[in-house]
């Protein structure tokens, strides 16, 4: 049982959890609350095992600053920020809530940060709550997870996704905490992006999180899902790179903050590996949640088929231009050749007949935007679709859409592209690498849509219902979000096509 010790109102809020009291910190009418443990320090003899139930405290904690994230991959600078924080404690989550008192009945969204499976941090500052908390009427939960080879390396001696556990973990708490911040347990949305959004896929799908959550919302599902042998593979590609066998043990003998480098390695030259990891090779990605057939038994598209999803609402979808970002950042936005663009359809287009219906199905497109759309599909867009129709068919109830509306940062180049959703879903449109999307000084049209679509996520967690219709696979209506906003059938129908007759398998090692 939790309660609460302090008025709404007072300057420093105070509640008692199961593992005792916490003080926090007022912003503009909210109480804050950072860097709550949910599960013990995962490391010395708790290394790479599951997430253990956090021993409480004497006292009253302060919560008044993040939780220090657990260790990251070099991408922008994120292993220099894991480095720089001092501490151990990274299961982590942070609370804002307008009404932090016991019976107040608020409904609940827990936010799981994305990041390639490879970095990943909660107090990132395009992830602040205060905005959807505090204009929504509801409390807002950020979390920390174990990412790259803490949280995801299929090693011997440790359980399988563990990065996937600790979100479990975390939901935990929040089913026995958060009455005393206001919450309601019985009302909780789960919602995240890119890998986060695959995380929120896998939790539909994973036995362990039955009963968590009521509702679900994936931004940008990426398909990436692993056998044990295709990830087994890659974490012993990983050790090698440190003289290591790929056990818990050996692992455990590099310290925390040092690990990464050897996932990093991997990663540099993994197009070296193509021949053994297949897709995964070419694109640079050396972790994602593995079918182990326990902690995930299946895929969430097999799952969600099947009825597992049944009674969870969902929101899923993704943004038109996904890969445009992810081709700047490789450096060959507007100069990718017709070689590269051949290499990708013949990589990633779908059976023997994938490339001749890309260039068929779009006959006016170059080589970028055949790269881009290529790409675009096989990662995010039409797993995503997918997700909804799998959720359509099991029997439940999903909610498609798709964001049209073009950035209008670094030029403009860069599209409807992946990840600009997060500022838009948060209004925090000034804040963190995602506002640098949509420039300075966030424009009328900026702030009218990341407030339509924060009302259409804030709506769907109170009561179910985003604003539009329920995605079917007769009509396919799909919520088109763009200057002006329209629901129609899902728009990326070429792309269906090529796609429908083709499953999204479990990831295979392909050669030994």
């Amino acid at each position: 049982m939790t309660t609460a010790t302090s008025e709404p109102n007072g300057s420093e809020p105070e509640v008692r959890t199961a593992g005792g009291a916490l003080r926090g910190s007022v912003d503009e009418g909210l109480a804050v609350f950072r860097g709550i443990p949910f599960a013990e320090p995962p490391v010395g003899p708790l290394r790479f095992a599951a997430p253990q139930a956090v021993r409480g405290w004497d006292g009253v904690r302060a919560a008044v600053s993040y939780g220090p994230p657990p260790p990251q991959a070099g991408h922008f600078g994120m292993d220099a920020i894991s480095r720089a924080a001092a501490g151990d404690d990274w299961l982590t989550v942070n609370v804002w809530t307008p009404e932090p008192y016991q019976g107040a009945g608020l409904p609940v969204m827990v936010w799981i940060p994305g990041g390639a499976y490879s970095i990943g941090m909660s107090s990132l500052p395009e992830y602040d709550g205060a905005r959807l908390a505090r204009e929504g009427g509801l409390v807002v939960v950020t979390l920390n997870y174990r990412v790259g080879i803490e949280g995801f390396a299929y090693i011997d001696g440790a359980p399988a996704n563990r990065g996937l556990l600790d979100q479990v973990a975390a939901l935990e708490w929040v089913r026995d905490n958060i009455r005393a911040f206001g919450g309601d347990p019985d009302r909780v949305t789960v919602f995240g992006q890119s890998a986060g959004a695959g995380s929120v896929a896998a939790l539909l799908a994973m036995p362990r999180a039955a009963g968590l959550f009521r509702r679900a919302v994936a931004q940008s599902v990426p398909g990436t899902f692993f056998s044990p042998a295709l990830a087994g593979d890659i974490a012993a590609a990983c050790a090698a790179e440190l003289g290591l066998r790929p056990t818990a043990a050996d692992f455990s003998t590099v310290a925390p903050v040092r690990l990464p480098s050897a996932g990093d390695a991997v990663t540099a030259k993994s197009a070296s590996f193509a021949e053994r990891w297949g897709t995964v090779a070419h694109r640079s990605i050396p972790f994602s949640p593995v079918v182990d057939g326990d902690i995930l038994p299946v895929t969430p598209w097999q799952a969600l088929a099947e009825g597992a999803g049944r009674d969870v609402e969902i929101i899923v979808g993704h943004t038109r231009d996904e890969q445009r970002l992810l081709t700047a950042l490789d450096g060959v936005l507007g100069q990718v050749t017709q070689e590269q663009a051949a290499t990708a359809l013949r990589v990633f287009a779908p059976g023997p007949e994938g490339a001749r219906r890309y260039r068929d199905g779009f006959p006016a497109a170059g080589p970028d935007e055949l790269y881009e759309l290529v790409h675009s599909d096989w990662l995010f867009r039409m797993p995503s679709l997918r997700l909804a129709e799998a959720q359509t068919t099991g029997g439940g109830r999903a909610h498609m859409y798709e964001l049209t509306w073009a950035a209008p940062g670094m030029g403009g180049v860069l599209g409807a592209c992946h990840g600009l959703d997060v500022p838009l879903v948060f209004g925090n449109l000034s804040s963190g690498q995602p506002a640098a999307l949509i420039g300075e000084g966030p424009s009328p049209a900026a702030e009218d849509l990341s407030a339509r679509m924060r009302t259409a996520w804030t709506a769907f967690a109170r009561h179910g219902d985003p604003g539009w219709a329920p995605y079917d696979i007769e009509q396919r209506r799909t919520q088109v979000f763009d200057t002006r906003s329209a629901v129609t059938a899902y728009p990326e129908e070429t792309s269906r096509l090529i796609w429908q007759d083709y499953s999204l398998p479990v990831l295979p090692l392909v050669g030994r």
